[in-house]
């Protein structure tokens, strides 16, 4: 029997309808991650710098794609939840419309400017020049990667999460396939790993694109829509908090890079693209469980449905803290292998990665709730308090950890950074909670 938005979610049945989406996130990640090992492993260390460095700019472009369908999707599950599928189609239209318009966009101007932004990250010599390589590669498939990051949402609130699951793995396996014939068969470095890239992300942004045109079963369809401007309003202020976290991520990379090269060089770099891997994995589970639980918060919360919110916000809190020290544990145990999987032929760079991910590992005990609890904000269609927390905790937090930390303990104050960064977001997501418990009744 199909689960819809409107039904009493017990465990089994919130874990089943989530479960599409925390698939769909982790196998973003891994595919990710076979870039990064065929990269390191068959292309170089420089090369391998040289993606982690450029990586997170092309991420902040394509960051407006997951807003849009954040923030759309919360708008558009209200809409729904209040009795209005007409108006909800109009809605989700117009956000997949405007976000195409805006992926092309950022296409000409990001292959026009892509020297410039490495320069700025301080890429010189070699990096210079592969930077600028693969970026401009990947720049060709923003629009296709912004649409990704939008049916991501809009799958969840149209009630069929399996299918962007199956679109994401052909996507990824795609990726995979590519990445072994032209790095391997073909011989084309980096410039294979950035072909690979965006015919991936061509696949992951066309195929849903075709299916909500075609006639189909569920329950948003495209079709004609008009300038709503009150919405993409909305759309932009709901999903800002998921944007920031989002560019806020993207940004923190270049500035742990900045550190890092002062501090330790390439090895510092190389170093802190597999933590970020590792990172990227683990907070695909709870981005991908955010994703696939919002929409069901935002329709009760349209339909006016107390008791499911406190229903699905204690589940939500005792999934996301348990499963949170659950990671803490695995990382730890998992650290060597890890590292050696990627640089185990550089042991001074091998015995940094180790050292970095044990520090982490702290970290991933907290990442659960203070993701949710944004998310959570967007889900109700308060997307200040949202933004907030998603600031404070991915920008003003952090960047004052990178920054003072290593004055005290050098490299090793990098990666306790996140560490301090975390521990005070979840303090400042405990007052919102509690400060807006009387509004919205979660608990």
């Amino acid at each position: 029997m199909a689960i819809q938005l409107s039904d009493h979610f017990t465990y089994g049945r919130l874990l089943r309808f989530v479960l599409p989406s925390i698939a769909t996130m982790l196998f973003i990640s891994a595919y990710n991650v076979v870039d990064g090992l065929f990269v390191s492993n068959f292309v170089g260390k420089t090369a391998f710098a040289s993606v982690n460095l450029i990586f997170p700019m092309l991420m902040i472009v394509g960051s407006f794609g997951f807003m849009m369908g954040t923030g759309g999707t919360a708008v558009v599950a209200k809409t729904m939840g209040e009795g209005h599928m007409e108006l909800a189609n109009r809605y989700f239209s117009l956000i997949v419309y405007v976000t195409a318009a805006v992926g092309l966009l950022c296409t000409l101007f990001g292959y026009l400017l892509m020297p410039y932004a490495a320069l700025f990250l301080g890429a010189q010599e070699q990096m210079l020049s592969d930077c600028t390589l693969y970026g401009r590669i990947c720049t060709l498939s923003l629009p296709f990667f912004m649409l990704q990051n939008v049916f991501q949402s809009f799958f969840v609130a149209a009630e069929r999460p399996h299918l962007n699951f199956w679109v994401m793995l052909l996507a990824g396996c795609l990726n995979m396939l590519l990445d072994a014939i032209f790095i391997l068969g073909f011989h084309w470095g980096l410039t294979g790993a950035a072909w690979a890239t965006v015919l991936s992300e061509f696949t992951g942004g066309i195929v849903p694109l075709i299916y909500f045109i075609c006639p189909n079963s569920s329950k948003l369809h495209l079709g004609k829509t008009q300038l709503y401007w009150p919405i993409l309003g909305r759309t932009l202020v709901n999903g800002s908090s998921e944007m920031i976290g989002s560019i806020s991520a993207s940004f923190l990379i270049t500035l742990y890079n900045y550190q890092l090269i002062k501090l330790s060089g390439e090895n510092g770099v190389a170093a802190y693209g597999v933590i970020g891997y590792v990172c990227f994995i683990f907070a695909a589970i709870f981005i991908g469980y955010s994703e696939g639980c919002s929409p069901i918060i935002s329709y009760h919360f349209g339909a006016g449905n107390n008791l499911e919110l406190r229903n699905l916000f204690k589940k939500s809190t005792i999934l996301t803290v348990s499963t949170g020290f659950i990671m803490m544990i695995v990382a730890s145990f998992l650290a060597v292998y890890i590292a050696r999987s990627f640089v185990g032929y550089d042991p001074v760079l091998f015995n940094i990665t180790v050292y970095g991910l044990h520090v982490y590992a702290i970290a991933f005990s907290m990442f659960g709730f203070n993701i949710f609890s944004s998310a959570l904000f967007t889900a109700l269609n308060n997307g200040l308090i949202s933004g907030i927390i998603s600031f404070l905790r991915t920008m003003v937090f952090q960047i004052a950890s990178i920054f003072i930390l290593p004055m005290w303990w050098g490299l090793n104050g990098i990666w306790y950074s996140v560490v301090v960064a975390e521990a005070a977001s979840l303090a400042i997501a405990l007052i919102f909670l509690l400060a807006n418990r009387s509004k919205y009744q979660y608990f």
